[in-house]
């Protein structure tokens, strides 16, 4: 099987399995997480660019797990983050992995944000090795081992 079907595979199977626990997704801390991963892919290459941008809040507005959320929050978190990170890359990364490790307390909510990390990074057809770095890195920071999720 190839690379990108493998990713494509996983990333559909990781989907499954966050909308199975999707009532056990509700706290602010999983909300905060994972709007901060998200910015965290969309702007793995130190960029990104207004496409992106669109694309990754089209995904947040229609990811079934996300929908616990209202919509425009989890957008604003989302685009607060991605200023962070895009006014200084360095800087602002440590504040959005600060955001992550809140789910670090309740393991379910840890796994399922490294989950929607791999669905973002994967949605536009291309998983690159930037965004599995940031993805693993992520992993470190919750405190999962980065092989659980094929990393």
């Amino acid at each position: 099987m190839a690379l990108w079907d493998r990713i494509k595979e996983s990333a559909t199977q990781m989907q499954t399995q966050m909308v199975a626990k999707k009532n056990d997704l509700k706290s602010g801390a999983f909300r905060d997480a994972s709007m901060a991963m998200c910015a965290l892919v969309a702007a793995a290459d130190g960029t990104i660019d207004p496409s992106e941008r669109q694309r990754v809040a089209q995904l947040i507005a229609t990811n079934e797990v996300l929908q616990n959320f209202p919509a425009d929050d989890l957008r604003r978190r989302f685009e607060e983050n991605l200023d962070r990170l895009t006014t200084d890359f360095d800087f602002g990364k440590v504040s959005v992995l600060q955001e992550i490790a809140k789910a670090k307390k309740k393991p379910a909510e840890a796994r399922a944000v490294v989950q929607i990390g791999i669905v973002i990074g994967g949605a536009d057809g291309d998983f690159d090795k930037t965004e599995q770095a940031v993805v693993r890195e992520a992993c470190y920071t919750l405190d999962l081992p980065p092989h659980e999720f094929d990393l």
